[in-house]
């Protein structure tokens, strides 16, 4: 076996909160790239358990800062204070890497053009029901969505737990700005705003720890649909003069509300008053989430797991829906922002 390559000029951040149960593998997998970093930086926001110890016990640069951050992008931006490499790479600290994760992505920054890249990801557990819809969710995206965003250089999100940056531009674009619930969205979209390319390589694999239960996920949800529109009202008016992106974003409008309330309302209610048969609206479109999820699955020898997991897709996106409309309703009727970062594996 060869020895891994060192010169990656390249700095990791691990922003981590009471990680204690997942840092240590993030931290082998790091450890096992074949393309090793010059430097790791676990970022301990003031956590109450052993994670700082458990990141000493690897050798890698611990940074504590004065007081808890309040979330991810906080620490992360805490952290670009000691970065001083080309090239600054965000992972999540319960997230494990492919080992030529890191060697697959940075190949995407030969291109000087390109800002930042972003790799698959799917979830290293796949046993709930939660973790199946996501698990069909991710091979969906990132199968059949990401390619299209890739071929125009404009994916929607560079992913906030597995990404590469050129450092400069990540600092002159204010790094992870704490404006919104997603500032991984955030980041991507200001890139685009100053011309600056972003790659999806479905090469370099990641492998994140998602929710297991109801009350993890419903923390994810709110956050992710809450920073998703608080993401339109920041951009929105560069958003009008990037032709590929605009046209993603009024998609992904037009599901979020449209498509929402009739998979919530509609269709159950034209099932009681009209017809039963109203009821297979909901498999419409099975077939065109199925087969790009199922080829994807056969070319990872996952047939078997896709499968016992399409039904579990389902009842994610009709939760996924109810708090989708719910941010739609908080954010742009009521006017009350989510400003309170909630984790949730």
């Amino acid at each position: 076996m060869s020895e891994p390559l060192s010169q990656s000029h390249l700095t990791v951040l691990v922003p981590a909160y009471n990680e204690a149960t997942t840092l240590a593998d993030t931290l082998r997998s790091l450890k096992a790239q074949t393309l090793l970093p010059e430097e790791v930086l676990v970022i301990d926001d003031c956590s109450t358990d052993n994670t700082a110890e458990i990141a000493r016990s690897f050798g890698v640069t611990v940074l504590r800062p004065p007081q808890n951050t309040g979330s991810k992008a906080g620490a992360q931006n805490y952290a670009m204070n000691f970065v001083k490499t080309e090239f600054t790479m965000a992972i999540d600290a319960d997230t494990t890497l492919a080992p030529n994760g890191i060697e697959l992505l940075m190949k995407a920054l030969d291109d000087p053009k390109i800002a930042a890249a972003c790799g698959l990801v799917l979830p290293r557990f796949v046993h709930s029901v939660w973790e199946r819809g996501r698990y069909i969710e991710y091979l969906f995206a990132f199968s059949f969505y990401k390619p299209i965003q890739d071929y125009y250089e404009r994916p929607m999100i560079s992913s906030g737990c597995f990404s590469v940056y050129r450092t400069a531009i990540l600092r002159a674009n204010g790094c992870w700005r704490t404006r919104t619930m997603a500032e991984d969205m955030d980041l991507t979209w200001s890139f685009y705003a100053s011309h600056q390319g972003v790659r999806f390589i479905p090469e370099a694999v990641c492998y994140p720890v998602e929710p297991h239960d109801y009350a993890f996920m419903s923390k994810q949800l709110r956050r992710w649909s809450h920073g998703f529109i608080q993401n339109v009202v920041v951009h929105w008016r560069q958003l009008l003069h990037i032709p590929f992106l605009r046209s993603a974003v009024v998609v992904s409008l037009w599901d979020a509300i449209f498509a929402s309330i009739a998979y919530l309302i509609l269709l159950p209610c034209l099932s009681v008053f009209v017809s039963p048969l109203f009821l297979l609206g909901y498999l419409i479109d099975a077939p065109a989430v199925a087969v790009p999820v199922l080829i994807k699955a056969a070319e990872r020898k996952e047939l078997g797991k896709a499968l016992a997991s399409l039904p579990s897709f389902f009842v994610l996106r009709t939760v996924n829906s109810v708090f989708m409309l719910q941010a739609i309703w908080r954010e742009w009727v009521l006017r009350k922002r989510l400003t309170v970062y909630e984790k949730g594996h």
